[in-house]
């Protein structure tokens, strides 16, 4: 999840952004949707779905994708510069508003959208049933085998399990020490870390019975590979939506019926897929129109 712009300082990341969609627009159509993304797989395949929705719907679109973080999108948005783009309710309320996680998804969406809307005149669309949030997972060969299908099996079974993790979430709060606090339990026999990349190969090689993931990871759209539920909620939801200028949607309320009508069907499930499909080589503009023809069929 990384790109040319993180690697400059954040100054010069935010001035060279700035001047880049400043030279877009001087060329584009005055009456055109811009869009945006981050600069990472997810976030690019989920701008593609709203970017080809409202292309077909007869609206012009622009992309603006792979701008970098949140900040620096979110700044490009408050600027006006970009249109809408698609954003995480948990992400939008600790590293936007800095206020604590919340669990349940309706509040997180109601404060989030109730914020944005008073301090920056923005507006969050229908939220997409997709959560992209933490996790633990399995292999569903060893998910029969102990009967194990949610995190407070976990806790249980620990001292019978090995973690393969990376190494911050041995010392987060939010990791490892957050869930032995929250669920009690979870003393693993054995703890290794490894690299982002290679946890799904220790959890399918045998070197692992349980790995931490996003649940969104491509990965796990193997049938060999289960999610373990976070039956008590500890992880806090990450529902992603579009968010959009209010001068945007004033212009042209076809936006809101538009994305309002897709975001249902950005499913977890759905983006796992989408996710493994670019990882496998595939374009996220290609990704983007399978999963409409999907859900239009």
């Amino acid at each position: 999840m990384t790109s040319g712009i993180q690697l400059l300082t954040r100054g010069r990341a935010i001035a060279l952004v700035a001047s880049t969609i400043a030279l877009a627009r001087c060329s584009s159509n005055a009456n055109a949707i811009r869009v945006g993304s981050k600069n990472f797989t997810e976030s690019l395949v989920i701008a593609e779905i709203y970017a080809q929705a409202l292309e077909a719907a007869g609206m012009t679109v622009e992309r603006l994708f792979n701008l970098g973080s949140t900040q620096i999108v979110m700044a490009a948005l408050q600027r006006g510069d970009v249109d809408l783009y698609p954003e995480y309710t948990g992400t939008a309320l600790v590293d936007v508003l800095h206020e604590a996680p919340l669990r349940d998804p309706a509040q997180t969406y109601r404060v989030v959208g109730e914020a944005y809307k008073q301090r920056y005149d923005l507006v969050w669309l229908q939220p997409s049933p997709m959560n992209d949030s933490q996790a633990l997972a399995t292999t569903a060969a060893l998910a029969a085998n102990y009967a194990m299908h949610d995190l407070s099996a976990v806790a249980r079974l620990a001292p019978q399990l090995r973690l393969a993790t990376i190494p911050e979430f041995t010392s987060r709060p939010d990791g490892l020490p957050g869930l032995q606090k929250f669920y009690g339990g979870f003393k693993f026999a054995d703890v290794r870390t490894y690299d982002i990349a290679l946890k799904y190969d220790a959890l399918l090689s045998g070197k692992a019975d349980v790995a931490t993931a996003f649940t969104t990871d491509g990965a796990l759209a193997s049938p060999r590979l289960v999610v373990l539920a976070d039956d008590r909620h500890f992880w806090p939801p990450y529902h992603v939506a579009p968010v959009v200028r209010a001068g945007a949607l004033a212009k042209n309320a076809g936006i809101a019926k538009t994305l309002d009508a897709v975001s249902p069907h950005i499913t977890t499930e759905a983006a796992q897929r989408m996710n493994a499909a670019v990882e496998g080589g595939q374009s996220p503009a290609d990704a983007a129109s399978a999963f409409l023809k999907a859900a239009r069929a």
